[in-house]
Parts: C-alpha cells; sequence; structure tokens
C-alpha cells in the first residue's frame, strides 16, 4: 500500500533544513531515545516480518501444536492388555478352610475395538490440527493488519508534524508582516500581539504532534515486543492508492476468507465427533484366557471368556444426537458469520471510496485554490486592503485543509487494510500490503 515516492504536498512548502531546525528546537521534549542508538529508516515489509516472528500471541500456537502431538499419540494406542489373579476357596468353613482346596487363575484380558473407533479417533485429531492452523491464520492476519495500520498512524503522524512546523514557519512569517505594518503605523499593536500570540499557539501545536509522533513510533515498536524506539522514520507515502475495485467480487472472496473458513474446518471437526460417537454405538467385545490351578488335585485348566454389553446402541443414542446438533449449530454460525463479514466489507468499501473522493477533490481543488487564496490575501493585507482577520481566515483554512488532506488519505489506507484483511488478499497485484508478505508463521 506504500511506495517510496515523495509526494509534494499542497500549499507552501516547508524546506527539509527549517524543517530540522524546528525539530531541533523542539527536540527537548523528545527523550525517550537516546541519541546515542543508531537510527535507520524502517520498511512495511520489515515491520511485518518482526511481527511474525516476535510477537507472543503468534509463538504460543507452537505449544498448541505439541500438545496436540501428544494427543494424537495417546490416540493412535490400542487397547492395553490387563493380567488377572484370582484365588478361589480359601479361608472357609469345613473342608475349605486354609488352602489345601484352593484354586488359582492367572488370566491375559483386553478389548476388541468394533465400529472403527481407532479410525475416528486419529479422525477427529486430524481435523483439530486443521482448526489450529486456521485459528493460527487469524490470528496472524488479525497481527498483522493491526500493525499495518500503526504503520499507517505513524505516516500521518509524520505527516501532521511536518504540517504543524509548517503552520509554525507561516505564523512566524505572517508576524513578521503584521510588525512590518506596525511600525509604519498602519497596523494597530494589538494586532501583533494576536499574531504573537498565533506564534506561540504553532509552536504548542507542534510540541504536541511531536509527542503524538512519538507515541504512534513507540506503539508501532511493542507489535514486535520493544519498548523503545529503534527507528528514525518509515518509507512510504499517504498519498498512494490503488485503482477502485468492483463491490460484487470482494463479496465472492469473503466467501473463501480465512474467518468463514475456519468455520467449515470446525464443521469438519464436528463431523469427525460425530462419527466418533457413532463409532461408540457398536460394542467392543471383552476378552480373556487364562490358567486354572486346582490345588486339591494338583491339575491345571485352561480359562477363557468374552463380554459383550447389551443395547450399547440404545444407550449411545443421545450422544449421537448431540454431536449431530453441534455440527448443525456450526454451520449456521458460519452463515451468520458471513453476514456479519459482508456488512463490514460493504462499510470498510463505502468509506474508503469516498475517502479517496475527499483526497483527490482536496488535492486537485480546494487546496491549491486556497493556497492562491493566501497568497493573494497576504498581497492585498500588505498593501492595507484586507484586514489581519481576512488574512488569518485564509491561512487558517488553508492549514485545516491540509489536515483534512491527511485523515482522509490515512483513512483510504486504513479502510483499504481493513478490506485486504477481510478477503484475505491484497486489492491490486501491484500494491505494497502485508498480504504480499503473509507467506507462513513462524515455527
Amino acid at each position: 500500500m506504500f511506495y517510496n515516492v515523495n509526494i509534494a504536498r499542497p500549499g507552501i512548502i516547508l524546506p527539509k533544513l527549517i524543517l530540522c531546525c524546528v525539530l531541533v528546537l523542539l527536540a527537548p521534549i523528545s527523550q525517550n531515545v537516546s541519541a546515542e542508538e543508531p537510527k535507520s529508516t524502517l520498511s512495511l515489509t520489515t515491520v511485518l516480518e518482526r511481527v511474525k516472528q516476535q510477537h507472543p500471541s503468534l509463538k504460543v500456537f507452537k505449544f498448541r501444536q505439541l500438545a496436540l502431538d501428544g494427543e494424537a499419540h495417546t490416540q493412535a494406542l490400542t487397547p492395553g492388555y490387563e493380567i488377572g489373579f484370582d484365588v478361589d476357596n480359601v479361608a472357609g468353613s469345613g473342608e475349605y478352610q486354609g488352602v489345601d482346596s484352593a484354586e488359582f487363575s492367572v488370566s491375559l484380558s483386553s478389548v476388541i475395538e468394533l465400529g472403527d473407533k481407532l479410525e475416528a479417533r486419529s479422525g477427529m485429531v486430524n481435523e483439530k490440527r486443521a482448526l489450529l492452523e486456521a485459528e493460527q491464520k487469524i490470528a496472524a492476519l488479525s497481527l498483522l493488519g493491526e500493525a499495518t495500520r500503526r504503520y499507517i498512524d505513524v505516516l500521518a503522524a509524520q505527516s501532521q508534524l511536518e504540517l504543524a512546523a509548517d503552520s509554525l514557519i507561516l505564523a512566524e512569517e505572517t508576524l513578521t508582516v503584521v510588525k512590518s505594518r506596525a511600525e509604519a503605523g498602519v497596523t494597530p499593536d494589538a494586532e501583533v500581539k494576536r499574531a504573537q500570540a498565533a506564534v506561540f499557539n504553532a509552536r504548542l501545536v507542534a510540541e504536541t504532534q511531536l509527542h503524538q509522533h512519538d507515541y504512534a513510533k513507540l506503539a508501532l515498536s511493542m507489535m514486535w515486543g520493544e519498548s523503545n524506539v529503534n527507528f528514525e522514520s518509515l518509507e512510504g507515502s499517504l498519498f498512494e492508492f490503488t485503482d477502485d475495485v468492483a463491490l460484487a467480487p470482494l463479496f465472492e472472496k469473503v466467501k473463501y476468507s480465512p474467518a468463514i473458513e475456519a468455520y467449515l474446518t470446525q464443521a469438519q471437526l464436528k463431523e469427525a465427533e460425530l462419527r466418533f460417537a457413532q463409532t461408540q454405538s457398536s460394542a467392543d467385545v471383552s476378552w480373556s484366557v487364562g490358567v486354572k490351578q486346582m490345588q486339591q488335585t494338583s491339575d491345571m485348566a485352561l480359562t477363557a471368556g468374552f463380554s459383550v454389553p447389551l443395547f450399547s446402541g440404545d444407550r449411545n443414542s443421545g450422544a449421537v444426537i448431540s454431536a449431530q446438533a453441534a455440527k448443525d449449530e456450526v454451520l449456521i454460525n458460519r452463515e451468520v458469520a458471513l453476514l456479519e463479514l459482508y456488512a463490514q466489507l460493504y462499510r470498510a468499501y463505502a468509506s474508503r471510496k469516498q475517502a479517496i473522493v475527499t483526497v483527490n477533490r482536496l488535492q486537485t481543488s480546494v487546496i491549491p485554490t486556497l493556497t492562491l487564496a493566501l497568497e493573494d490575501t497576504q498581497k492585498a493585507y500588505e498593501q492595507g486592503l484586507y484586514s489581519y482577520l481576512d488574512y488569518l481566515t485564509a491561512r487558517e483554512e488553508l492549514l485545516f485543509s491540509r489536515r483534512a488532506l491527511i485523515d482522509a488519505a490515512a483513512s483510504a489506507l486504513r479502510y483499504g487494510v481493513d478490506i485486504e484483511q477481510l478477503i484475505a488478499e491484497p486489492l491490486s497485484a501491484s500494491q505494497h500490503t502485508f498480504f504480499k508478505d503473509f507467506q507462513g508463521f513462524p515455527k
């Protein structure tokens, strides 16, 4: 979404040297990063790579994957074996006193699973893995989308800071003009004081914007777990947009977004749980074999047996009904989520479109006109044709429009990120967005 191009800002352009001087004057109020720390310019690609590698909420998926590995190992086990030892005819009365008439039995027993229970258990684990992967993708998209928005916030703060510096220089130029007229005796001293107050106010605004710029940079740094800012500026421009796109194809792409795919994966998991519940209707056969020794005759005999639960299908019918209902609920929730995503997409699409229209009109019509109006008003004021209020009003109208331009451009980019996050792909193949670099997750 951002390119390394220099877009000339409308209105009075502040030279880089003057901007640096203004920032030096305001530097004492911003000491959150030491002067010795290396500075750099970050690209969006670098920022997103740091977030993917270092954000804690993405690291947790590795441990959830290990937990599923353990569950898969457990579910793949077949029924275990049991060894039993029985003693009969001991500690009785009459001829059964003591152990002379005892019968000793040693047996080995287990269970034969019927109804493909092993396959059903393994299927549930596999679907859990697929659901975990979907959840990981959703979490990553959400984080990278938030990082991109904070990236835009820093770019907007950079532009607002430059505009505040422009405003300060413009206020100082106005003060110079007013003083000249006051010295010539054609302007009252009250206008000089008002111009001086305007300079003080512009300096205050510049200081406030510097604080906001520092906060925006810190908020971005915290996306990869750093509490100190180790970069100076960001690459990119607020005033680059892709061509408008049709709404209908976006609606179609939402159907395959990670959020909707997660519901389908969850439905597949519920289907696996339903199959597992159905396998429980098939009764397992318990078997045992052993050897019995009769103490009185010292004879030995082989023993064997099996048992099968009765009416297991009827007793398991409630679990099957519950599993089927859980699956149906997921499918309904998917339809609800799809409607909500449609509404979110339309809001983001319409808002982005309006923001782009606002940017274009401000750049091509409003700001150039106000720039010429300010120049004409300044000349007329110097000649005594306009009042100081007229001059001040023209200046403030231009500054207001330039602030509106920055806000509208930032909004257009943010709404673009919202759309891309909903459809999980960039709006244009040439666009520099976080989806171009979204090629997997940290291991």
